[in-house]
């Protein structure tokens, strides 16, 4: 089954609820970055919750979200958009610690419980909307959810898991959003949060072969769910060699004949995906000449 997610409504328009498999997305990430289990489950939780909320958005809208808590992986950044797009990285990729005492990977230890989750969405206007919530459990799901009912007050629900293999590689990773709409009713509210006390974790149900509406349907109860559709989501960075090149004009012509002199060259390395990208004499001269000729 390829990565994908859906979006629905649940309880007659009451609950906006979303659900994804992130199984090869997270696993691409894991590779690029070689990272170790624990940082394995707090990126790929953090690509996750990424990927549906780039799911909220239209047209060329996009987000980035920093996670940036006192835990030893440092800051996670995950951009994604609204194409089911989404690419992200850690700073620190290679921290591993024993299991908790819930037997899970310690992603709360890895994270850190102090900082700040920042979401900045481009909605191509001239002002970008920013929120920003603290850090509360350093799990991340539950951070979310802080997040949503503080900063965009939307009561909501996060449940994101990654399961890893012992050879690092990834073998289940997924996740759902529940939203409730205004009017929302107490006893919907109860039924959902029963649901919520007795299913299985996200990324058990992923491993078992469900699919996203399945989760959905194991989230909301049978019934109780209404697809309204789905799209492929895919680990994909927009970095390019233009798009490096034009940041290397933007250096100014003295400190590109620096590069030319000191190094007889440039090489400029992606942070989300790792692709290199060589400018060599010829073409660091031309941008100078580009430079010059403004």
């Amino acid at each position: 089954m390829s990565d994908y997610l859906v979006r629905g409504l649940g309880f007659n328009g009451n609950v906006r609820a979303f659900a994804a498999r992130t199984t090869e997305t997270v696993g691409e990430a894991q590779r690029r970055h070689n990272t170790w289990p624990t940082t394995t489950a707090a990126l790929g939780r953090s690509i996750t919750a990424g990927v549906i909320m780039g799911s909220m958005l239209k047209g060329e809208d996009k987000l980035t979200i920093k996670i940036e808590g006192n835990g030893p992986i440092g800051p996670i950044i995950v951009d994604s958009n609204a194409k089911g797009e989404v690419r992200g990285f850690v700073t620190n990729p290679q921290v591993h610690f024993e299991l908790n005492n819930a037997g899970k990977l310690d992603v709360r230890r890895a994270v850190g419980t102090e900082g700040a989750i920042t979401i900045v969405k481009d909605l191509g206007l001239r002002d970008m909307f920013s929120g920003q919530t603290p850090i509360v459990s350093g799990e991340i799901a539950e951070d979310f959810t802080y997040y949503f009912a503080v900063s965009e007050q939307v009561p909501s629900s996060v449940g994101l898991g990654v399961l890893v293999n012992p050879d690092n590689t990834v073998l289940a990773s997924g996740g759902f959003i529940l939203q409730l709409m205004p009017g929302c009713d107490e006893e919907t509210i109860s039924e959902i949060e029963q649901h919520l006390k007795t299913i299985e974790p996200v990324s058990k149900m992923i491993e078992k072969g469900l699919t996203p509406e399945e989760i959905l349907e194991a989230v909301l109860g049978a019934g109780n769910v209404q697809i309204l559709n789905s799209m492929p989501i895919e680990f994909k960075c927009q970095c390019s060699k233009e798009r490096f090149g034009a940041a290397i004009v933007s250096l100014g012509a003295q400190e590109i004949q620096e590069m030319i002199d000191e190094d007889g060259g440039a090489e400029a390395e992606c942070h989300f995906c790792l692709e290199k990208y060589n400018f060599d004499k010829q073409e660091l001269k031309g941008f100078i000449d580009e430079i010059q000729a403004q």
